[in-house]
């Protein structure tokens, strides 16, 4: 990598302002999935070090919570200025260690420094309430008040924008954090972490430990001192994570798999629509948990739909993300090839074509090509399963109450789509489908101004948006007598 500020480069833990190499010296390699070649040796943390970050975080939050709202703003917002101007730099870093082009990594970076001003907008408006009283002689106060000390556990597809939107309000609201990013994907939040520092915020508030994931994850969900854990990631680690933290009774947002349909009605513009789903489906060469997974489309205008997604999809470029050229790069690693392939042959078997896709030369074993399946059933696992790769399977329907019934059959909950033109039938079907986000003639539904969060087994809570602090506050009331 060629950086304009290569101080950004870190590959060590960050634990009370200091960057330590832990314990015993150990480290792990970081590799370039579109190479396989290793990017850093970055030190492996356990359970010492994060009991160290834990205490950090702990004797900051005293300080932490006691700044008023504008100075906490302030800081953050010199933060939000210091990731604009690292752009690059860390949409480079990102690419480096997670493979997606680097059009969409500055994206990434964006928009996760669009957390960081939000939140730092938001701050200053924790607002309480008075509540009439009982009787003349009572006042009734409620207010407002900082969790505590936050975990921070964030995945490997969008390194730097899942902690930034984490760690943000956390801030905002007076907490500190113990951050443990994924093992794949740490260089990102390093760089954040020592941009950070340069923007003043006080050692201990913000900390960062990889490594170990079973020590990390046991030590910050068993110690009484976290008060809150914060997790992107699978359902299943969500429920375990869960399980641990009921032993001390932590508060917990969990945003977890989904399964995203996406609806072509009849009455749809059929180009927006098309332009809706390759936004939807092939960023991140498919690896985004509001991805749309199951493409559930009318029988009027399932043809031409198809052809037209076809041909966009052949006119995407795979390769290194590094090459500003390519518009889809690699899965996270092999292991998720096999699988993404793996569920390809699982339809095909149950008789599902594949229009486009597998017979394109690959540029390394981490890339999948972009694929479309017909004749898709509810029996197969492509209907059933997150894919978390660039593969669009496509079922046919006839009503609108069978959508809807496709749509919903999946115990997942995160995002949604539908493409139709009739008011009547935005409302009804917005209305029936049980998701936490409905994105309506629009495939790229996130922002920092809107809640992010889904319902059922997609998790708990909901980040951004004016709703994104409520996570980290506790609410008092007060109860004032004899007045």
């Amino acid at each position: 990598m060629q950086l304009s500020d290569p101080a950004l480069f870190k590959t060590e833990a960050y634990i009370n302002g200091l960057w330590t190499s832990g314990a015993d010296g150990q480290t792990y390699p970081v590799t370039n999935p579109a190479n396989g070649e290793t990017v850093a040796a970055v030190a492996f943390c356990g359970r010492q070090e994060t009991v160290d970050a834990i205490s950090a975080a702990e004797q900051a939050q005293i300080h932490w919570r006691a700044l008023s709202a504008k100075e906490r703003a302030k800081l953050l917002k010199a933060w939000h200025s210091l990731i604009g101007s690292a752009q690059e730099d860390l949409a480079r870093i990102l690419t480096a260690e997670q493979g997606k082009p680097l059009a969409e990594a500055r994206g990434e970076i964006a928009y996760g420094a669009s957390y960081v001003e939000w939140f730092a907008e938001e701050a200053k408006r924790v607002y309480g309430d008075t509540i009439p009283g009982p009787s003349p002689d009572k006042r009734l106060v409620v207010i407002k008040q900082p969790v505590g000390v936050v975990a921070c556990i964030t995945p490997w597809n969008f390194p730097n924008a899942m902690l930034a939107r984490k760690i943000a309000p956390a801030l905002a609201a007076g907490c500190t954090v113990v951050c443990k990013p994924a093992n794949e994907t740490p260089l990102s939040a390093f760089a954040l972490a020592e941009l950070a520092e340069r923007a003043g915020i006080p050692k201990g508030v913000i900390n960062m430990v990889s490594g170990d994931t079973v020590e990390i994850g046991k030590e910050l969900t068993s110690s009484p001192a976290v008060r809150k854990l914060s997790f992107t990631g699978s359902t299943a680690v969500g429920k375990l994570l869960m399980k641990q933290c009921a032993e001390t009774v932590k508060r917990t947002s969990m945003e977890l798999g989904g399964n995203a349909p996406f609806i072509v009605f009849d009455d749809a513009d059929i180009d927006e629509a098309v332009n809706g789903a390759m936004g939807s489906k092939f960023r991140n060469a498919g690896q985004t948990c509001v991805c749309a997974n199951r493409f559930i489309v009318h029988d009027t205008v399932h043809d031409e739909f198809v052809e037209k997604l076809s041909a966009a999809t052949g006119e995407l470029t795979m390769g290194s993300g590094l090459d500003e050229s390519v518009s889809i790069g690699p899965l996270i690693h092999e292991a998720a090839a096999r699988n993404v392939n793996a569920l390809i042959d699982d339809a095909t078997s149950l008789g599902a074509s594949v229009v486009s896709g597998t017979s394109r030369s690959l540029p390394g074993a981490c890339f999948v090509a972009p694929s479309i399946l017909t004749d898709v059933t509810d029996e197969m696992r492509v209907f059933k399963e997150e894919i978390f790769g660039p593969v669009a399977p496509i079922l046919r329907f006839s009503s609108d109450e069978e959508a809807i019934q496709l749509a919903n059959a999946t115990p997942f909950g995160l995002a949604c789509y539908f493409y139709s033109r009739d008011v009547g039938r935005i409302w009804r079907v917005s209305e029936a489908l049980e998701f936490g986000i409905v994105g309506i003639n629009e495939g790229m539904i996130s922002n920092e101004a809107a809640p992010f969060g889904g319902v059922k087994e997609s998790g708990q809570g909901r980040e951004g948006s004016k709703y994104g602090l409520d996570d980290y506050l506790e609410v008092k009331y007060l109860c004032m007598g004899g007045v």
